[in-house]
């Protein structure tokens, strides 16, 4: 039996430590190893950070979405090294590069995030993200992760 190419929020959680309000991954859609992962977050109107960005017109902040896209990569890149990962290691965000903003995600938005895979070396990643409402760009961003083992 073939190994799932979905993953369901449950299964996400197995592979980030981030929770409820900082998991910003509902559903990964797709996946291979070494290659690609596409993810969703459904954006809705009870995200805490509406309350302040902005109350007259709420937004996501850019912040935000770019890290989405880098907790797509974490899952990407333990899924291509090591499987789940030991309790004590973490994919750390080390760099963004060429980061743009196109469009505004809002409430009632679904930020579709497609991470490639450009290298992988020595523990660290090189991924090249987009973001998209509908078949609109929201955002792109080269990310950089390193594979760290932390201290409880």
């Amino acid at each position: 039996m073939s190994e799932s190419t979905t993953m369901s929020v449950q299964e996400i959680m197995e592979f980030l430590p981030h929770r409820y309000p900082f998991l910003l991954i509902d559903r990964v859609e797709d996946w291979q190893a070494n290659e690609y992962l596409l993810a969703t977050k459904n954006v809705t109107i009870n995200e805490p950070f509406f309350q302040g960005h902005f109350p007259v017109r709420p937004i996501m902040p850019g912040v935000l979405i770019a890290e989405a896209m880098a907790q797509a990569t974490g899952v990407l890149a333990f899924r291509s090294t090591q499987g789940k990962p030991q309790e004590n290691t973490l994919y750390m965000l080390v760099g963004l590069d060429d980061v743009s903003f196109r469009r505004m995600v809002e409430p009632g938005d679904q930020l579709r995030i497609r991470v490639d895979l450009k290298r992988m070396a020595r523990g660290m990643g090189i991924f090249l993200c987009q973001a998209h409402v509908g078949d609109e760009l929201a955002a792109k961003a080269t990310i950089k992760c390193v594979a760290k083992e932390v201290e409880a």
